[in-house]
């Protein structure tokens, strides 16, 4: 069996591939799997080269996304059999309900060791069964960004995305590509923005309707203001100080900002006051980190009803873990970024 670890939280080439001894087998309750496909998001990049908040595992395996088949249960497993296919959740103990702090102590790929590995063992209520209709590339897209984006949208306990809605969508990576397809499967109106007008057109394809390019539009806001006059009811917000005040004159009063990233970075020239843009908007602006077992369970029912398939830029192979973080620190993805474990 092989697994990467990190063996210092310096850079990617600290990620290391490595033969271990043997295969773990399940306990009581456990269920073994055989990872077959890991995806990378931003904070997997953040955690290698030590810029995310800690503490981890000595040694830990990486990357919070995966999917694979069962190849062993342990007693008093009736859920799942040998030969499902499967997900690992990223917040291994948020079973339902309202997130609680001692929901972050058993996060796949942080503070505990993650699935970039030829075999993982999981806790039963650790597991997901995938959807029917995607690949095992496609299904380890789902369980950071792809739940995230659901969570947003469809579970965020205020108003969920619907047909007489509009959503702005802040670049084209993972989670806002995900945003996207959710968004346009629910008959909302999708405005895209993003830096490249291939990217655009990507997301043109997967049905958003409107599509800016920062690049050249730099107040943005203003074109989103002028495709719906009074705001859009949601933005998927994951730029952070860089984006927020324009999602914040992008949102209509009483509308939600959902804060997922912190991609861009703020002008040191910026005065600007969240505080009092938010009050005086009356926008709703709340940070979303991932979901639980039900709401996933919920997005495996809206992915196969609408056979939404997950947007995968490139496949590396397992012994091409480093590339595959380098081609994601590099930003010029579309999408999600995968690794096939051999």
């Amino acid at each position: 069996m092989q697994s990467y670890h990190i063996a210092k939280h310096e850079g990617i080439e600290n990620l290391a591939l490595t033969q271990e001894a043997t295969i773990p087998q399940p306990k009581r309750g456990q269920v073994l799997v055989r990872m077959r496909a890991a995806s990378l998001n931003f904070r997997d990049l953040l955690v290698v080269k030590g810029l995310y908040p800690g503490p981890f595992p000595s040694q830990l395996i990486p990357c919070s996304d995966g999917a694979g088949e069962v190849v062993s249960v342990g007693e008093d497993v009736s859920e799942f059999v040998v030969g499902d296919r499967v997900c690992g959740l990223f917040h291994q103990d948020w079973i339902a309900g309202d997130m609680k702090d001692e929901h972050m102590a058993n996060d796949l790929g942080g503070s505990s060791h993650g699935v970039l590995s030829q075999y993982r063992v999981f806790e039963k209520h650790g597991i997901i069964k995938m959807p029917s209709n995607l690949t095992f590339e496609e299904a380890a897209t789902l369980p950071c960004a792809g739940l995230t984006a659901y969570h947003a949208l469809a579970q965020n306990g205020i108003k969920h995305v619907g047909p007489s809605q509009s959503v702005l969508v802040i670049g084209t990576g993972g989670v806002s590509i995900f945003a996207a397809q959710f968004a346009v499967a629910a008959g909302a109106k999708v405005i895209v923005v993003s830096s490249s007008d291939e990217k655009l057109e990507k997301a043109k394809s997967l049905g958003a309707q409107h599509l800016i390019n920062y690049s050249k539009t730099p107040n943005w806001q203003e074109k989103v203001r002028e495709i719906v006059p009074n705001g859009v009811d949601h933005v998927i917000e994951v730029g952070g100080a860089g984006t927020l005040q324009r999602s914040l004159q992008s949102v209509k009063r009483g509308g939600q900002v959902h804060m997922i990233g912190l991609l861009a970075q703020k002008d040191p020239n910026d005065n600007f006051d969240v505080g009092m843009s938010v009050l005086f908007s009356g926008a709703i602006l709340r940070g979303f980190i991932v979901g639980s077992r039900a709401m996933f369970e919920d997005m495996v029912k809206t992915i196969e009803n609408n056979d939404i398939h997950p947007v995968v830029d490139k496949v590396f192979s397992f012994d091409q873990a480093q590339e595959a973080f380098k081609h994601m620190e590099s930003q010029k993805h579309v999408g999600k970024v995968v690794i096939r474990i051999d």
